[in-house]
């Protein structure tokens, strides 16, 4: 009898623990899924590497629609890429003008093929919340701000910058990192992700500390104006 009600004792424990562990999860989710549920948002993200300079860092702007248009403006060193998408299909306006992501990815490997596997895989910031939500090992809650350190893998992922695993892919060691997500009235308004990694790809090691900044503005009032060309390698 004893050791019935011991292990029951247990288990009420361990239960208590696990919702403990998930309310914040399903909270920040929850948080998350209300910014999607809007009709359009925009966002601002600064990509910052420590020490100044380093692969991958600049701002960018990009804008949603529910069920419509993503349009993104990435600044790479001193240029400038537009790219828009469409459900699973998307764009990016290059140097000879408007280039599907599948015209972008079938010739030799180059600065536009790069961009586009970016553009494939981009998440909107409340997709990638929620992502990142799931790649938190233990996620904690002081007040509005959500913070938690990311697995092995989960940093993994946010070193690959898009870029796709395998033998094609980099070999990242090392990978660590944390985010942190502020909540407003009950919906997400921005996060930011640390990571940290040694990425080796073609011979060459690099030391990645990098911090991304996203934050979400202009609540229903965004507006998304995709040009004729673009618009055609959408269809």
């Amino acid at each position: 009898m004893k050791r019935n009600l011991l292990f029951g004792t247990m288990a009420l424990l361990a239960g208590s623990l696990l919702a403990a562990n998930a309310a914040p999860k399903d909270d920040l989710t929850a948080a998350a899924k209300k910014r999607a549920d809007k009709d359009n948002y925009a966002w601002k993200q600064t990509i910052a590497n420590a020490g100044g300079g380093g692969f991958g860092g600049g701002a960018s702007e990009g804008k949603t629609e529910k069920d419509g248009y993503l349009w993104l403006s990435m600044t790479m060193r001193d240029n400038t890429i537009e790219a828009v998408k469409k459900g699973d299909k998307g764009a990016i306006k290059t140097q000879d003008g408007w280039q599907s992501i599948s015209e972008a990815t079938s010739g030799d490997p180059g600065p536009a093929t790069f961009i586009a596997r970016r553009v494939q895989s981009f998440k909107a910031p409340t997709a990638q919340a929620m992502d990142l939500a799931d790649k938190v090992k233990e996620l904690k809650q002081d007040g509005d701000v959500y913070s938690g350190d990311l697995t092995e893998d989960g940093a993994k992922s946010q070193l690959m910058f898009g870029g796709r695993g395998g033998g094609n892919g980099p070999e990242i060691s090392g990978a660590k990192g944390s985010v942190k997500f502020w909540v407003k009235d009950g919906v997400l308004s921005k996060y930011e992700i640390k990571v940290q990694g040694k990425v080796s790809f073609n011979g060459n090691d690099r030391d990645v500390d990098r911090t991304t900044k996203v934050e979400i503005k202009d609540i229903g009032s965004t507006k998304i104006t995709v040009p004729e060309d673009a618009q055609k390698k959408l269809s």
